[in-house]
């Protein structure tokens, strides 16, 4: 099946800059400061856009937070469409998943992505903003996983089942990541858990 897709145009971009741009404006300015204490105006100042262009793309902070994980997802969904045709199902998966952290690594270490991460996963104000992206997440591989294996996404569980497993696997590794003392690189934690899940999750 080919699902190639046409490239963005430079309006499509601009507009995906802005909103990039609002999210990590978001994060930045409740991280230092506490979600509460930031004013919409705050981050549209931030980002350098006007409180109405803020509302233009997002209904509240905590939805523009929330953004950074489903864009995670998105961006990880075009590595897996990248993927050989004949690279089996989850070793594309893993390569792709592993890939986005990988290219986030090789830039300088940035203690704002690690705050917000663990900002979006247990403010409770961020809850229901998050199992929306989250859900949303979940659509985004499921749709992916269905192109390659050539299932049906509204009557097959498989694409779904397994667009949870890795979504589940990613969490549960990176909240591992967020609370380890002594500190754990985030890249072979994520590694082992899609190993484990896509095992079959034999017993320890």
């Amino acid at each position: 099946m080919d699902s190639a897709k046409p490239e963005p145009g430079l309006r499509e971009r601009k507009k995906a800059a802005t909103r990039d741009a609002l999210s990590w404006a978001a994060i930045k300015l409740a991280v230092e400061r506490g979600l509460e204490n930031v004013l919409v105006e705050d981050v549209a100042a931030e980002a350098g856009v006007s409180a109405r262009t803020f509302n233009n793309y997002f209904g509240s902070k905590a939805e523009a937070i929330a953004y950074r994980h489903l864009e995670r997802a998105r961006q990880i969904a075009v590595r897996f469409r990248e993927c050989p045709a004949e690279q089996p199902l989850w070793a594309a998966l893993t390569e792709s998943v592993l890939g986005h952290f990988r290219a986030l690594e090789q830039k300088p270490p940035d203690p704002v992505w690690q705050a917000g991460v663990r900002l979006m996963t247990e403010d409770p104000s961020l809850t229901g903003e998050f199992l929306k992206a989250s859900a949303l997440a979940d659509h985004e591989f499921a749709v992916a996983i269905a192109e390659r294996t050539g299932t049906d996404l509204g009557q097959d569980l498989y694409p779904r089942l397994v667009a949870g497993a890795v979504s589940s696997a990613i969490g549960v590794a990176t909240e591992i990541w967020l609370h380890s003392d002594p500190p754990r690189p985030v890249i072979p934690l994520i590694a082992d858990a899609l190993a484990q899940v896509s095992a079959g999750l034999p017993a320890p």
